[in-house]
């Protein structure tokens, strides 16, 4: 394991491909004010690894919110995650928690129709972007993407 995770305790994943999911990571990072939220690709080893432990994210391929709490890892999907983030953020955006009142089977029904057409609103990359100064450290399995690119280089 890593030495960043074992001082921190959240890891957003998300699609790497996706504009709007690219959109809100970077959203994330300019209003998180604790900057100890991790961030990695679906598509990223580290990803496919807490998918592969958590048989339940079959089928999902946006937003997962995973918690690491004295080594018991418990994970956030769709709504959940989204509403779970906003409570992270803190400040005016723990505003949003108050949609825990709307039945899940509601809010994951609206988050679904949104996730279906994304590529479609907000465009889809080729590839996962990279990326840059200060932020970059906080990326899970950015070694891997090198490592690949040198490869092809």
């Amino acid at each position: 394991m890593s030495a960043i995770l074992k001082t921190r305790s959240l890891v957003l994943l998300y699609d790497g491909t996706c504009g709007v999911c690219n959109k809100a990571v970077q959203f994330i990072i300019r209003h998180d004010r604790q900057r100890s939220m991790l961030f990695a690709a679906v598509q990223s080893r580290f990803g496919m690894a807490v998918r592969a432990r958590h048989p339940e994210l079959e089928g999902i391929d946006s937003i997962v919110l995973v918690e690491k709490y004295l080594g018991d890892e418990r994970v956030f999907s769709k709504s959940d995650a989204a509403l779970r983030v906003a409570d992270y953020l803190g400040g005016a955006w723990r505003l949003f928690s108050i949609g825990c009142v709307v039945p899940r089977a509601i809010r994951d029904f609206f988050y679904d129709e949104f996730a279906k057409r994304r590529y479609k609103w907000f465009g889809k990359y080729d590839q996962c972007l990279m990326p840059d100064g200060h932020v970059r450290a906080r990326f899970l399995g950015l070694e891997e993407r090198s490592e690949e690119a040198r490869a092809t280089e």
